[in-house]
C-alpha cells in the first residue's frame, strides 16, 4: 500500500491495487528499533519527580514525548514527562467505553511494518496486528463505481499527483494551482482525497513541496486493541505527571532552565517540547524570554488542519461492507466525507470529515456532525440507514484544549519551516512532534522518530550514563 501522494509514480492499474488509506495521524516510527526495544521493562512503581532538579523535562506525552522518554530511560537519566491531559497518547487515543469495543478516536494505522519499531514493540507486548485491506471503492449516488469509472478516477488521481510532484521540483506553490485542467467530474473527489482527507486542509492551503515529500506508507496494519492502547502500554512505567499543564518555561540562564506546571516546578538542563504547533502559537505556554520570531513564524506556517471522525454504530452491517473497508463518494461539492466501515470487524462505521467543511461542521457541535453523517449515508445507501444508527460519537479535535486541531500540512512556500522548528532555542530547548518531520509529517511514526531524535540531542548535550 502506498500513500496517495505516491500514486504519481504508478500507472492507473497499479494505483488501483496499491491505493492506501492515510488515516488521521496514521502510521508509526520508521527508524531502527534497537534503542526503543532496549529500554528497561516499565516498572509500575516508578518514581515520578514532583519538583526540583531533573536531567531533562519532556512536555507532552503523545507519541513524540513517549519515544523521547523511553530513550532517556534507556540512558539512565532522571527526567519527568509532563502531560496536560489526564491520559497519555496526545492525538492517538483508544476509547473502549463509548461502544464497548476499541475505538481509535485519532490515529489508527501502523505502516512500514518491516522497519517500524512500534510494530516490533506491539508484537512483543502481545498486541494483535493485522494487515489493512488494499484498495478502496467509490460510491456514485446509490451504486458503486464500475471498473471503467474506477480507472478514470485513479488515472486522474495519478495525473494530479504527478502535477504536484513536477511543480514541487520548480517552486513551492499551492497544490490547487497546479492540478490538471482535465480532471472533469472527478475533480471535487480528487481535491477532497488529496486535501481535506490527506492533509486536513484545502489544496489551496497546502505546499506542493510538502505534499510531494511526504513519505510512502507501505505494509499498512491495524491494531485490534487500538493504536492508542499500544501507546499507553509503551508509556507504562515512565515518570509521567498527568493533568499538569505547563504554564511557563524560563531560559534566562543557559545552564539552568525552569519549568512551572500545575503540579510541580522543575529545574533542568534540557527541555523537549512536543506540543502541537497550534498549542505552541496559542500562548498557553509562556516562554521567558519569548520564543524567537523565527520559531513562531515557522509554527504559524505549520498550523494544524481539521479532520474528525463521526462514529456510528450500525447493527446488521446495513452498508454491506467488509471490515476496515474504505469508501469515497464521487462528490460535486466540499460537503463530502469518507467511510471507514466496520472498524476492526465491529459494527462501528466511521465517517471522516475534514478541511474547511469539516472545521465548520465541527464548530456546530457533535449533534450537527452526527446528523450530517447519518443524512449523508442515507443519501448513498437509502433512508433506512438512519434507523440502523444506535450509539454515536464525534471527535472535535479543534476544541481539544491541548491539541487544537488534527495534523500539520505546510502552507505554500513554507516547507522549510519544518527544519526551522527543529532548531534548538538557547541550545537547550528542543522541539519534537509530527510537525518537525520533513517527510513523515502528519503521522505517528514521524512524531515517534522526532521524539527519539530530540532525545538523542539532549543526551549529546547532557551526556549519557
Amino acid at each position: 500500500m502506498r500513500s496517495m501522494v505516491h500514486l504519481a509514480k504508478l500507472d492507473s492499474t497499479d494505483a488501483m491495487k496499491h491505493f492506501s488509506r492515510r488515516s488521521f495521524l496514521a502510521s508509526a516510527g520508521a527508524v531502527a528499533a534497537g534503542p526503543a526495544l532496549g529500554a528497561p521493562r516499565p516498572s509500575p512503581t516508578v518514581e515520578v519527580p514532583r519538583s526540583g532538579w531533573v536531567d531533562a523535562v519532556i512536555v507532552g506525552a503523545g507519541a513524540a514525548g513517549i519515544a523521547a522518554a523511553r530513550r532517556l530511560t534507556a540512558a539512565g537519566k532522571r527526567y519527568v514527562l509532563i502531560e496536560a491531559a489526564e491520559e497519555v497518547g496526545g492525538r492517538c487515543i483508544t476509547d473502549t467505553k463509548i461502544f464497548g469495543v476499541p475505538y481509535d478516536r485519532g490515529a489508527h494505522a501502523l505502516y512500514a511494518g518491516d522497519i517500524n519499531p512500534m510494530t516490533k514493540l506491539a508484537v512483543a507486548a502481545g498486541f494483535d496486528l493485522y494487515r489493512a485491506p488494499p484498495g478502496q471503492r467509490i460510491r456514485i449516488g446509490k451504486r458503486y463505481a464500475r471498473e471503467g469509472e474506477m480507472e478514470d478516477f485513479l488515472a486522474g488521481l495519478v495525473r494530479a499527483n504527478s502535477a504536484i510532484a513536477d511543480a514541487a521540483r520548480k517552486s513551492d506553490v499551492a497544490c490547487s494551482q497546479v492540478l490538471p485542467k482535465d480532471l472533469g467530474e472527478w475533480r471535487p473527489t480528487i481535491e477532497f482525497v488529496l486535501g481535506p482527507y490527506t492533509c486536513g486542509k484545502e489544496l489551496s492551503e497546502v505546499s506542493t513541496v510538502d505534499l510531494a515529500r511526504s513519505g510512502e506508507h507501505d505494509n499498512g496494519s491495524f491494531c485490534r486493541q487500538g493504536l492508542g492502547a499500544l501507546l499507553t502500554r509503551l508509556a507504562a512505567g515512565l515518570p509521567i505527571l498527568l493533568g499538569s499543564p505547563v504554564k511557563t518555561i524560563e531560559s534566562w540562564s543557559k545552564l539552568r532552565l525552569e519549568v512551572d506546571s500545575a503540579k510541580g516546578q522543575f529545574r533542568t538542563g534540557a527541555i523537549i517540547v512536543t506540543v502541537s504547533t497550534n498549542v505552541l502559537t496559542s500562548g498557553k505556554i509562556k516562554f521567558a524570554p519569548d520564543l524567537p520570531k523565527r520559531h513562531l513564524d515557522a509554527a504559524n506556517k505549520l498550523k494544524l488542519g481539521s479532520h474528525d471522525h463521526v462514529a456510528l454504530e450500525l447493527t446488521g452491517n446495513p452498508l454491506g461492507l467488509r471490515a476496515d473497508e474504505l469508501v469515497f463518494e464521487q462528490s460535486a461539492s466540499r460537503q463530502t466525507a469518507a467511510i471507514f466501515a466496520n472498524m476492526g470487524g465491529s459494527t462501528i462505521c466511521v465517517v471522516d470529515v475534514g478541511g474547511t467543511f469539516g472545521r465548520e461542521l465541527s464548530a456546530k457541535g457533535e449533534a450537527a456532525m452526527v446528523d450530517f453523517a447519518a443524512t449523508w449515508l442515507a443519501g448513498l445507501y437509502g433512508a433506512d440507514i438512519k434507523n440502523s444508527v444506535k450509539r454515536r460519537h464525534a471527535t472535535r479535535w479543534n476544541n481539544e484544549p491541548w491539541v487544537l486541531g488534527a495534523w500539520s500540512a505546510a502552507a505554500p512556500g513554507a516547507q522549510p519551516a519544518r527544519k526551522i522548528l527543529t532548531e534548538p532555542v538557547s541550545g537547550r530547548i528542543f522541539f519534537a512532534g509530527e510537525a518537525t518531520h520533513e517527510s513523515l509529517w502528519g503521522t505517528v511514526n514521524g512524531a515517534w522518530e522526532s521524539g527519539e531524535r530530540a532525545a538523542d540531542a539532549v543526551l549529546k548535550l547532557i551526556g549519557r550514563r
